[in-house]
């Protein structure tokens, strides 16, 4: 009596899921997109399909199948199941979980499959607690992160795991899952009679930016709106309600923060104002932090565009100040302003190449004294010493600049600046030339 009392309150727990939840794939061949890891051949396919598999991490965006992959590996191997929460779960929780299994082994002869969702979440103690059941192979661990695992997760439980990505999956791809939901009246929602046209189908795939899981649900929602409204057919606007609005996928904290600011700066750099503005609003969008898009372009004004336009360091730090004042939305116009005057403006490395070719002299000289004419002469008894003694003024010279030692001794007249061709630059460069056949200086 008590069996049948579970089996029936799982049933109705089933059909009462989420419509993702119901949709989850049952089989490899179920499986949309992630050719790479279930092309016939592929070498996870090939795991799986034989019934032994081996401890791994799932590394890839919301969404893409890391879960499912989890529980048809414990299938083929018919193996235990089993779920921790790295948000949620301790060190207690992992021993149980390590005790179970053995128990289950000695006692069954069947292994048991840990998975671990957000596994990068584990703090290193965590992590190590599940490095005596996967050496000895009391279970088969099953990480799903993400977070570049190579930054996340210990080297000791990455070197006995093995690493397979995923990809997020094509809007073609999920359309292809919507349509068989609406039609699957059994796990999906072909029992409401509604309909939803391929261009539909593609849009809200499209929105919802590679997630399958978001996708589905929305679905579930846009379907039941229809049919309230009294319509067969889902509508676009039906879909714009059920997802209120596009959710960027972008994660402010994780490997992808680093990598979308990196977009950012080289699209500046290399001069491409739509790509930099488009990165610009992702992480706008994504809820970044916008003084840490301040500071970016502060740094690249000098390291990028540097003399070529010094107007670019004054517009990106009042862009900066702007920021402070008014704070988002509206400084979202100033730090597009930076963007496009930046990304607009013609570029420059040499002060970065300056810093770096000084840094090296530095590195490489001797310890450097501070000739007698330039050291400081401005308080009493300097000259006693001969500070000062024979400097010449620089603004009492024709043209400003005077023929005289300017670095220690011992160290070579070196030029560490090289002015490029582009922008105010070519003028600094002719400047330069007068300047060194006065101080004698080969450029």
């Amino acid at each position: 009596m008590t069996d049948l009392f579970e089996a029936r309150a799982e049933d109705l727990a089933a059909r009462s899921a989420p419509l993702a939840t119901r949709m989850r794939p049952k089989s490899i061949d179920e499986v949309g997109g992630q050719p790479q890891l279930l092309a016939s051949g592929a070498a996870f396919r090939h795991i799986v399909e034989s019934g032994e598999p081996i401890s791994m991490l799932l590394w890839g965006p919301p969404g893409t199948g890391k879960t499912t992959l989890a529980m048809l590996v414990a299938s083929h191997a018919e193996a235990a199941f089993r779920t921790l929460s790295a948000t949620s779960a301790g060190v207690k929780d992992i021993r149980e979980v390590l005790a179970e299994a053995r128990q289950r082994l000695a006692t069954e002869e069947r292994r048991t499959v840990l998975f671990i969702d957000e596994i990068h979440r584990f703090a290193k103690n965590q992590q190590d607690a599940l490095l005596p059941g996967v050496e000895d192979g009391t279970l088969i661990l099953v990480g799903a992160t993400t977070e570049n695992p190579y930054f996340e997760v210990n080297s000791p439980l990455m070197s006995r795991m093995t690493l397979f990505r995923l990809e997020s999956l094509t809007p073609d791809d999920i359309a292809s899952l919507l349509q068989r939901a609406v039609v699957d009246e059994t796990r999906g929602i072909g029992s409401l009679g509604v309909e939803l046209s391929d261009e539909t189908a593609l849009e809200l795939a499209t929105r919802t930016g590679g997630d399958a899981r978001q996708a589905l649900n929305a679905l579930e929602v846009a379907a039941r709106m229809a049919v309230a409204a009294g319509r067969q057919v889902i509508a676009d606007e039906d879909v714009s309600e059920a997802l209120q609005r596009r959710l960027v996928r972008y994660d402010k904290t994780g490997d992808n923060h680093y990598d979308v600011i990196s977009a950012f700066i080289k699209s500046v750099r290399g001069s491409d104002p739509d790509a930099a503005m488009y990165w610009l609003m992702l992480m706008i969008e994504g809820g970044e932090d916008p003084e840490f898009i301040a500071r970016r372009l502060i740094i690249l004004a000098s390291e990028d565009v540097g003399l070529a336009d010094s107007d670019g360091l004054r517009v990106a730090t009042a862009a900066a100040d702007a920021l402070a004042y008014v704070g988002l939305p509206e400084a979202t116009y100033h730090l597009a302003h930076a963007t496009l005057f930046l990304a607009t403006s013609p570029k420059s490395n040499s002060v970065g190449r300056a810093i770096g070719a000084a840094k090296s002299l530095v590195e490489s000289g001797p310890t450097p004294s501070v000739p007698p004419h330039l050291r400081s002469a401005g308080y009493k008894g300097a000259a006693d010493l001969g500070h000062g003694e024979g400097y010449e003024y620089s603004h009492d010279a024709p043209g400003g600049v005077v023929g005289q030692q300017y670095f220690p001794d011992g160290v070579p007249a070196t030029a560490l600046y090289r002015p490029g061709e582009l922008g105010r630059e070519k003028f600094i460069k002719e400047r330069l030339e007068e300047i060194d056949r006065i101080l004698g200086r080969q450029r």
